[in-house]
């Protein structure tokens, strides 16, 4: 007996799998749509997030305080040009119009809270937030995938932002500053002129030319050097006088300063690289130990007292040599008006040279291609070798007190930050003080009784961006990503 169609058909379970597959086709279809569309948003999100990098890094690279580096920060950041691939906007990304810049003068302690410290002060802008004006990835398998199981379809709005910002950080020099004549007063504007400062600033408003010390708090000492565990004049002494490895890194962006009355310790501290070793650093300890070692060129106009082989508490005059010269506007009461500064702290960078060579060599001109008093020194000690640098002279030119060997060339140069006072009004101590520049300064003779410090410009410390310990400390840049 043979069943009836109906029922035959009802129990039936060929071809069942059809309808499993075609489910399971529509799925891993769907999936397929999804993983695709994901992809391509994925792909573009990566892409607009590493041109918002670049633009960023690129523009704080420029932030360095100077009055045209907003300016400049937007420039470099219109050089970046990248694309993006399924973005329905232009695939070229370079322009302002494909990002907006946003300048900082700080961020916030977490990155959760908002950035709110704007500044358009070319001066303060010390970060840029760089935010890439969105684009819509259309969802396409997408699309095909809702409209047959009646979803909704949606499309990706992706954008990228960054944060990054530029520190200017000077490391292991010694924590002085001095106060700029005028806001316009630059290192690389004024190599060769000599600049005479003076402790100043306890209360009333700092002059061009006052100097004082950074970091009152003593937090920025190198845990690592000679200074670790000092404190006091001793710290100070250390800080002033070794040789390397003094301090942590102090940030152009704002130091911490005080005014520069030590109770006339900065004499025996900075001459300790002339060879003399009086006062406070007359002893042994720093007399004989490498981390206070002389310059290798001490002329210095000034010989031991007597029998002593040692510059030290009463020098005298030396019969026929003498130190280098001062500018002659200092000589002659005219550098106020040769600098345009009102005052008498800044020179021209005009000197006599027959002044200094004919009583040490006999001529009027020795290195007539020299320019500066610093060239003159290295000069000196390229032509003496490993000999002394004046002969038939009271005179050698090469330390005799100290007994530790000489540092090197440049142990007579200090690397001091340039603090526009009158602009950020400094009286006495101050916080967060902004650096404009790190100059390097020649000291050309010993700190006299006054607590003078004669120095020449060198260069500016603030634009080399690597350096060698000893040689008055290293600037870096540091340009990072924040966010």
């Amino acid at each position: 007996m043979t069943r009836e169609p109906a029922k035959t058909l009802a129990h039936d379970e060929r071809g069942t799998i059809l309808v499993l597959w075609a489910i399971v086709l529509g799925v891993v279809l769907g999936f397929v749509a999804l993983s695709f569309d994901l992809g391509r948003a994925s792909i573009t999100r990566s892409e607009l997030q590493s041109f918002a990098d670049s633009v960023a890094l690129a523009s704080a690279g420029e932030l360095d305080g100077t009055p045209d580096s907003i300016t400049r920060a937007r420039t470099a950041a219109a050089l970046i040009l990248d694309q993006q691939s399924f973005g329905n906007t232009d695939r070229s990304l370079q322009g302002a119009v494909d990002y907006t810049l946003t300048f900082f003068r700080s961020l916030p302690a977490s990155d959760a809270s908002a950035m709110t410290d704007v500044t358009t002060d070319p001066a303060r802008a010390a970060f840029v937030r760089v935010s890439v004006t969105p684009t819509v990835v259309e969802s396409t398998f997408g699309a095909a995938f809702a409209s047959l199981t009646n979803l909704t379809n949606r499309d990706y709005t992706l954008g990228a932002t960054a944060v990054a910002g530029l520190s200017i950080l000077a490391c292991d020099v010694q924590p002085m500053m001095f106060c700029l004549p005028n806001a316009n007063y630059t290192a690389e504007g004024n190599i060769g002129d000599m600049i005479r400062l003076r402790a100043g600033g306890s209360g009333a408003a700092w002059a061009p030319g006052d100097f004082g010390f950074l970091d009152p708090r003593g937090i920025e000492v190198d845990p690592s050097g000679p200074c670790a565990g000092e404190n006091g004049a001793g710290l100070l002494r250390c800080l002033i006088g070794a040789v390397d490895n003094i301090t942590q890194c102090f940030d152009q962006r704002g130091v911490d300063i005080e005014p520069g009355q030590k109770n006339g310790l900065e004499n025996s501290i900075f001459n300790v690289r002339f060879d003399i070793y009086n006062q406070a650093m007359g002893n042994a300890r720093y007399q004989n130990s490498p981390n206070y070692a002389p310059a290798p060129n001490v002329i210095k106009g000034l010989v031991p007292p007597g029998r002593s082989t040692c510059v030290a508490n009463n020098p005298a005059v030396s019969p026929n040599t003498v130190a280098l010269p001062k500018d002659t506007c200092f000589l002659n009461g005219t550098c106020a008006t040769a600098s345009g500064t009102g005052n008498a702290r800044f020179g021209d960078g005009v000197w006599s040279r027959s002044s200094y060579f004919t009583p040490n060599y006999g001529v009027p001109n020795r290195f007539p291609s020299d320019t500066t008093r610093y060239q003159v020194y290295l000069r000196e000690l390229a032509t003496a070798g490993t000999g002394n640098i004046l002969t038939g002279r009271a005179e050698t030119g090469r330390p005799t007190c100290s007994g530790a060997a000489p540092a090197g060339p440049d142990r007579r140069i200090i690397t001091v930050a340039g603090i526009d006072c009158a602009a950020n009004n400094i009286r006495g101590a101050a916080n967060n003080v902004p650096v404009k520049e790190f100059f390097k300064i020649f000291l050309t003779e010993p700190v006299d009784s006054g607590n003078n410090i004669w120095g020449e410009v060198v260069g500016s410390a603030s634009e080399e961006g690597t350096g060698a310990i000893g040689t008055g400390g290293i600037v870096r840049d540091v340009v990072q990503l924040y966010r």
